[in-house]
């Protein structure tokens, strides 16, 4: 077992709440163990690209460990800095990704930024994905009228199509008063943020090629039916999300339309045209991509009066932000690169019309040149919680997530380091608002991920609701859903199906999700790792006035000690009870597959 060394992040037990402004000097804090045997301790900062030192002085000595405190000025917008650690074994640095007795790169470095992060709510909350068509019909919905694109499922509780053209076809018939008909569900989740994926008319199940952006689909139940549901959802004092495609049309929008007919008309310059026609998004014509050198473009879409991007933020809709599809691309194509260009246009479009409306980006891969801090408030955290947790916990067999290779499950460590290597490489204001998630409508589920352990199933979502960031739950998982693979995975809500609702998942998610709720230090708390070898990992979210510990184990293992953490005679909350020495070591017991958190006196 790796003991606990020195360590800093982001949060308020190290750097003071709020965010700072140009010409601040803030007060940043390390924690070294007693006995460590360093001789001093320096802050490393950078001012106009060249890095600085600052001596830290000791600040306080308590309970095992010292504290030292170095001032660092904030003369940038992203003011970078890391700690410098003498010893006589040679000198360390301290960054994002841990201690390190060798030199090494700016790329893990913490950050201050004078940016305002986004709304607490998107902190604190729990989003709930709902994928409108196979979430629930509304009692008063009768016969489907389907437009010419659409087939009609056999039946409700007829499993999704796994490819082709029937998946992006096959309508079940959920509609947005029957989501508002279903709030009491989320509510006993313990979710309190409704994401949906699009629900501009289109000519697909899953919206993502809009036909408008100015009109709700008439199968959802038109404009009428969203007012409804955004009024459903605030007065139980929840927020509500959309989905907004800032990266294409679909090939029957009307935009796109008015273009192909009409060369010269000012919709022509929305789009990206070769001698062969128009540019797809990853190839596929029918989703003509966005050019967002237009400035007309950009006037429809964003900084306009009546703009897609405000007119649904404002009443009589309300939503309380946009999650943004293919944000990785938006604006990107061969040498330009307009993608930070459109997330600040939003940011402060979004910012005129309510200040605590949030903008979360989907990016499945490294985000961290997109999340300077000035742009979109966070993004569906792929590479930093989704990809590890499932190296981790995954069997061995089938393959990897869009990739063309067999299943390895990795040890506890490589998930770790995995998911270090890429919070650090974001403000952490930012890597606390990131969405966490198991799965959603374009992965596999994670119930057939873990091939129906639901041993394992509860350590997953057991890191889902302890870890920094805003957990989502994709509709389904929490009653033990299944599929295969994105498509496969939009299953139906089995409402009245009990052979598909499996309550003790149900029973599992709303437990560990009130564990979040209810401690200040699992939503707002720094976090401190403890390596226990390959099988279990440990690790402390913390805050002034609060320190949990978190125990997680795919497998039984050898038990450890932990020296120090707590004393003899302090009373501990949890999922089992913990044997303290007099010296205050705890005994962390060896059996798996479990999860467990404890609160600490």
């Amino acid at each position: 077992m790796t003991g606990l060394g020195p360590h800093h992040d982001g949060s308020e037990l190290y750097v003071p709440a709020g965010t700072p402004g140009l010409g601040d000097v803030v007060p940043v804090r390390l924690r070294v163990p007693a006995g460590y045997g360093e001789t001093s301790v320096h802050v490393r900062y950078v001012h106009d690209g060249e890095p600085f030192l600052a001596e830290a002085r000791h600040d306080r000595t308590g309970e095992g460990e010292r504290w030292y405190v170095a001032e660092v000025p904030v003369h940038n917008p992203v003011t970078s800095y890391r700690f410098l650690v003498d010893h006589p074994g040679g000198y360390h640095w301290v960054d994002g990704r841990g201690t390190h007795h060798r030199d090494v790169a700016d790329a893990a470095d913490f950050r201050l930024t004078v940016h305002e992060p986004g709304p607490d709510w998107l902190r604190d909350g729990v989003v709930y994905q709902v994928f409108p068509d196979r979430f629930a019909r509304s009692r008063t919905s009768g016969d489907l009228d389907l437009p010419d694109w659409a087939v009609p499922a056999p039946s409700w509780d007829a499993e999704p199509p796994l490819a082709g053209r029937e998946a992006a076809a096959t309508v079940y018939g959920g509609d947005l008063r029957g989501i508002a008909e279903r709030l009491d569900h989320l509510e006993q989740l313990g979710a309190d943020v409704l994401y949906l994926t699009p629900v501009f008319e289109a000519r697909s199940v899953h919206r993502y090629d809009a036909v408008s952006f100015d009109r709700v689909d008439p199968l959802l139940g038109g404009d009428a039916a969203l007012v409804e549901l955004c009024a459903a959802v605030h007065a139980r004092g929840m927020r509500i999300m959309g989905d907004l495609t800032t990266n294409h049309t679909g090939v029957g929008h009307e935009w796109f339309t008015r273009a192909l007919a009409d060369r010269s008309a000012p919709e022509a310059d929305f789009f990206y045209w070769t001698d062969a026609g128009h540019v797809g998004w990853k190839g596929h014509a029918s989703l003509p991509k966005l050019d967002w050198a237009s400035t007309e473009l950009a006037h429809r879409m964003v900084t306009g009066a009546d703009s897609v991007t405000t007119r649904w933020l404002r009443e009589p809709f309300g939503l309380d932000g946009w999650r943004v599809d293919v944000a990785n691309m938006t604006g990107r194509l061969g040498v330009q690169d307009d993608a930070s260009h459109v997330a600040r246009l939003m940011r402060t479009a979004m910012a005129a019309v309510r200040p605590d409306l949030a903008l979360v980006a989907e990016h499945a891969h490294d985000p961290s040149a997109d999340l300077a801090g000035d742009g979109w408030h966070a993004t569906m955290s792929y590479a930093a919680f989704t990809r590890p947790v499932w190296s981790w916990l995954r069997p061995a067999g089938g393959t990897v997530w869009e990739l063309p290779v067999a299943v390895a499950p990795r040890p506890a460590g490589a998930m770790v380091a995995t998911m270090r290597e890429f919070s650090s490489a974001v403000p952490w204001q930012v890597a606390a608002r990131q969405w966490n998630l198991l799965g959603s409508h374009d992965t596999p589920r994670i119930r057939t991920l873990l091939g129906g352990d639901r041993a394992l199933l509860e350590v997953a979502v057991g890191l889902l609701a302890t870890l920094p960031g805003t957990p989502m739950v994709f509709a389904g998982d929490e009653v033990g859903a299944q599929g295969s693979n994105g498509e496969h995975a939009r299953t139906t809500m089995p409402w009245d199906d009990p052979a598909r609702w499996d309550g003790a998942t149900f029973a599992l998610f709303r437990r560990l999700l009130a564990v979040r709720r209810e401690s200040r230090a699992l939503r707002r708390g720094g976090l401190r790792w403890v390596d226990l070898g390959p099988d279990a990992v440990a690790f402390l979210r913390e805050t002034p006035d609060e320190r949990v510990l978190v125990l997680a184990a795919r497998a039984p293992w050898s038990g450890a000690r932990l020296p120090g953490l707590a004393r003899a005679g302090d009373n501990l909350t949890g999922a089992a009870p913990l044997h303290v020495d007099d010296d205050g070591a705890i005994h962390l017991p060896g059996e798996g597959p479990t999860f467990q958190v404890w609160r600490l006196a």
